[in-house]
């Protein structure tokens, strides 16, 4: 597995994980239907749904995201998740592709919870 831009896919991943950013998501997707190298498709600041909106039912991606919570009136919690998606219409090479090289993206990625996600389990 290759990165397109590992510096920019980090810049984004940095401004993710920073208190003083907006950014609250990343979506990395890879470059070509077939081949094994990702690049930073978008970001944004809009919460668990915008990057919804923008996860592609015919790709396999990975998103790193924010999620801030509240126990109480006080208090603010943010915990780190990130989604490997595999959209419904994925091609079957590109879903078995997934299996292999999602470890690699989790290490670029670290510290967060990791929840893979059928595309179904959206809707």
């Amino acid at each position: 597995m290759s990165f397109d831009d590992k510096t920019a896919i980090l810049r984004a991943y940095d401004a993710v994980r920073d208190d003083k950013d907006e950014k609250n998501w990343l979506i990395v997707s890879y470059t070509k239907a077939i081949g094994n190298n990702l690049k930073l498709d978008c970001t944004g600041t809009g919460g668990l749904a915008e990057l919804i909106e923008k996860l592609d039912p015919t790709q396999a991606q990975y998103a790193y995201a924010r999620i801030e919570y509240a126990n109480d009136t006080e208090s603010k919690r943010v915990k780190f998740v990130l989604v490997i998606w595999i959209g419904e219409q994925t091609k079957v090479t590109q879903k078995a592709r997934v299996s292999i090289e999602s470890g690699a993206v989790k290490q670029v990625l670290s510290e967060s919870f990791t929840c893979p996600v059928a595309g179904k389990d959206l809707c």
